[in-house]
């Protein structure tokens, strides 16, 4: 009998061991193999910014930070030629700050910001329910790193890295996150990371 109960706890660990490395195999390595559907009803692949410095950002259109949008857009004109990418994400997860549809959020950014950067259609980005790059940054730089409002930012290394966060009340043109934009692009520029081709799409 003790033999039958040794053998069924040994079974028990080894499919508890299988299970986690299981768990592990299939988590994604890195940013970029995530994607969002964008605003216009595309695919918005992070894939496709491979070699890219990526700032994500979840964004609401009646948020009392709703301002950050021009800095956003300022910083994406200011370093988008040496390789950053701001992509926001429309979220109404905080405060029912980001209610309308998909064509009017689009309406707003593009007619009151002149927002020329990518944006994802509406997505979750908090709780059980956020979607699964919010899940895996979070796991990435600690349950403290999830966003808790709107404008929360998270910067993505041209490798695919999550490599920091910023709080809402942090703006796009702070030196916290324009300093830390500028050591990624140098390290990019440094290790040139082959960008996507036609054939990894």
């Amino acid at each position: 009998m003790r033999l039958i109960t040794l053998f069924a706890s040994l079974a028990c660990v080894v499919a508890v061991v299988a299970s986690k490395l299981s768990a592990q195999e299939n988590r994604p390595a890195d940013a970029h193999e995530f994607s969002f559907p964008a605003i216009d009803g595309r695919t918005l692949a992070l894939k496709a910014y491979r070699g890219k410095v990526l700032l994500i950002v979840n964004t609401a259109s009646q948020c009392g930070y709703t301002p950050q949008y021009a800095g956003l857009q300022t910083l994406w004109q200011t370093y988008q030629d040496r390789g950053l990418v701001v992509i926001g994400i429309p979220s109404n997860d905080f405060g029912g700050q980001e209610p309308e549809h998909e064509g009017k959020i689009l309406k707003f950014c593009q007619g009151t910001y002149g927002i020329t950067f990518p944006l994802a259609a509406k997505q979750r980005v908090s709780g059980a329910g956020a979607h699964p790059f919010y899940q895996w940054a979070a796991e990435q730089l600690g349950s403290k790193s999830a966003p808790r409002w709107n404008f929360h930012k998270y910067l993505v290394s041209a490798d695919g890295r999550v490599v920091a966060w910023f709080s809402s009340p942090t703006k796009p043109m702070s030196a916290d996150i324009t300093k830390a934009v500028e050591a990624e692009l140098a390290a990019a520029n440094a290790s040139p990371i082959p960008a996507n081709t036609a054939g990894d799409s």
